[in-house]
């Protein structure tokens, strides 16, 4: 039993150092929430809930683009001169320097998973154009 134990440890990969893993906290926002599941360079991996009848802002960013999937509910989804509605298990892709919204039209809570691949991920890394909560002074 010890020998097994000692070859497990030993066998064990360490993880990259640019991979940050944990689960961070729930960051709360009027249209809902959303948590960091994984960082890493380049890249982010979030989960995002959008409250019944909730919209986030018509914005864009200039060091990043998205891939969004559906988890749950309904994602009404305008991306540049697009407007779509997708579903469970479905997903779309927002370039960077593209003009977004998400929107849940839906009676229950929109569960996606966002990854974002850039150069920078940071949250000001937001342009406004419109906002139903007042934030596009950001």
């Amino acid at each position: 039993m010890a020998e097994y134990q000692e070859t497990t440890q030993t066998n064990a990969l360490p993880l990259p150092s640019a991979i940050t893993r944990g689960v961070a906290a729930t960051e709360l926002r009027p249209w809902g929430s959303f948590t960091v599941l994984e960082e890493g360079r380049g890249y982010k991996i979030k989960r995002i809930e959008v409250k019944p009848g909730h919209r986030l802002s018509l914005q864009m960013h200039h060091h990043r683009s998205e891939h969004w999937i559906v988890v749950s509910g309904t994602a009404k989804v305008v991306c540049g001169d697009q407007e779509v509605l997708l579903g469970n298990n479905q997903s779309t892709y927002v370039p960077q320097c593209t003009a977004h919204r998400l929107e849940n039209p839906g009676v229950i809570p929109l569960v996606l998973i966002e990854v974002q691949n850039g150069e920078y991920l940071g949250e000001d890394d937001i342009i406004r154009f419109q906002d139903d909560y007042a934030r596009t002074g950001d």
